[in-house]
């Protein structure tokens, strides 16, 4: 499913391949390291963000489902009250 990617998704992403670039060109291996922790840290926080958006979707998916569910619960249960006072 392609997916647009939100303004804060592609800032941590941003920043993450920033981090990466400075990790290669730093030759002190402690800075490089550092350098790789924060790229990871700016994945995930990427990806804490897609679930985020991810979640809220589904969410609003599913609550418009459930009213509409809701809605032909109530036509159907109208339409057998009637049923039910027509019958003989």
């Amino acid at each position: 499913m392609l997916q647009i990617q939100s303004e804060q998704v592609r800032n941590c992403l941003q920043h993450a391949e920033d981090c990466a670039h400075r990790a290669k060109a730093e030759p002190n291996p402690n800075l490089q390291r550092d350098y790789l922790m924060m790229e990871r840290r700016w994945l995930s926080l990427a990806r804490s963000y897609q679930f985020s958006e991810q979640l809220d979707t589904f969410s609003t998916h599913n609550k418009s489902r459930r009213k509409e569910a809701d809605e032909a619960l109530n036509r159907l249960s109208e339409q057998a009250e009637r049923m039910i006072k027509n019958s003989p």
